[in-house]
């Protein structure tokens, strides 16, 4: 995702040409809201009707939606708006940071644990099992990591391209960037 400084969270002393790093654009305490684009590479065709190809790709439009639609049930991250282009989707998202650390520490691993298998000791913890002091400590320490990427523009986005990208990618036959 290529963000440039024009965007929210300008810097005064920015001259638009180069990017910034997402940690100098996203100030939770200056906007919950944030428009980003997420772009593919090489040239490739994300979605609808290649005109040079002649392949059809307008399934992975229903697959992004469906992946967005998945994601937000999970992170505290509201889809505002969005706009699937052939190579590029915007999205405006709703940061919602405070819903985040209302949820208990089983509702942050419950959530996690829908994307990513995670360790055996946050699998145990969500099965209900009986932990040692040792065993809830890591989780505990698992539970705070995950907590910050439930609410988290950069996880989000991973876990919105990633699934996208490997699909492309095996539908090509390639194994570079998407």
């Amino acid at each position: 995702m290529t963000v440039r400084c024009l965007r929210y969270g300008a810097s005064p002393n920015c001259d638009n040409s180069m990017p910034l790093p997402r940690s100098q654009l996203i100030s939770m305490e200056q906007t919950p809201v944030y428009h980003v684009i997420s772009r593919c590479v090489r040239r490739q065709f994300l979605c609808g009707k290649d005109a040079s190809t002649g392949k059809d790709f307008s399934h992975r439009r229903d697959a992004i939606r469906s992946r967005l639609a998945k994601l937000v049930t999970i992170f505290a991250i509201d889809v505002c708006a969005y706009a699937i282009m052939s190579n590029h989707t915007h999205i405006v998202l709703w940061v919602d940071q405070q819903r985040a650390f209302e949820w208990s520490d089983l509702e942050v691993a419950e959530r996690w644990t829908q994307l990513f298998a995670g360790p055996a000791v946050m699998q145990s913890f969500v099965a209900g099992h009986d932990l040692s002091e040792a065993q809830r400590g890591a989780v505990g320490t698992h539970v705070t990591r995950y907590r910050q990427r439930l609410f988290d523009i950069s996880w989000f986005m991973k876990c919105l391209n990633e699934p996208i990208a490997r699909e492309a990618n095996r539908e090509d036959g390639v194994t570079e960037h998407f």
